[in-house]
């Protein structure tokens, strides 16, 4: 079972993200760093690929984000902003609390919860150009059980084309943790 490295016991997010320490200098801090951090996560969520999204993104919602958290930030953060905390976040801290806030969504907790990691390489050489311009190759795809430290199953697929989305691949996995 996982261990549990951020203070966070709430289930909402944002006590999650406030358990992450603040690596930046107290003087010019004008955002808290759990808001900076929630306006990440909330842009990316909706297809945010850059600072300068993240930027739009916090014009366009600081009003609705301000008056539903309670804070009063008198404006919304910059690229800069952005930059700047992303260069000097705890990373770790970060994903384990991301991860913390996940499975305290699950019902039951973490227990006998076992993490499956999928990975899929290209074979070299089997990449041909399509009629449409795009590409058809064959992968090897494999999935690995982090408890288990074992690839648990593998399979093959030719993926023809891009349409946008992935083929589906179903495993079939025989074993009992």
């Amino acid at each position: 079972m996982l261990e549990s490295v951020s203070a966070a016991t709430d289930l909402d997010l944002i006590s999650y993200l406030r358990s992450i320490p603040d690596a930046r200098m107290r003087r010019g801090v004008r955002f808290p760093a759990w808001y900076l951090l929630l306006v990440a996560v909330l842009g990316i969520l909706s297809g945010c690929q850059s600072l300068r999204d993240l930027e739009r993104f916090a014009i366009r919602h600081h009003a609705v984000l301000t008056e539903s958290l309670g804070i009063g930030l008198k404006r919304p953060p910059s690229d800069s902003s952005f930059r700047y905390f992303f260069h000097q976040v705890d990373i770790s801290a970060l994903c384990a609390a991301i991860r913390d806030w996940t499975i305290a969504q699950i019902p039951g907790a973490a227990e006998d919860l076992d993490q499956l990691v999928c990975d899929g390489k290209t074979l070299r050489g089997s990449i041909e150009a399509t009629a449409g311009g795009g590409s058809a190759f064959i992968a090897q795809v494999t999935l690995y059980s982090a408890a288990q430290g074992v690839a648990i199953s593998q399979a093959s697929l030719r993926w023809t084309g891009f349409s946008g989305q992935a083929p589906s691949l179903t495993f079939e996995v025989g074993y009992r943790p």
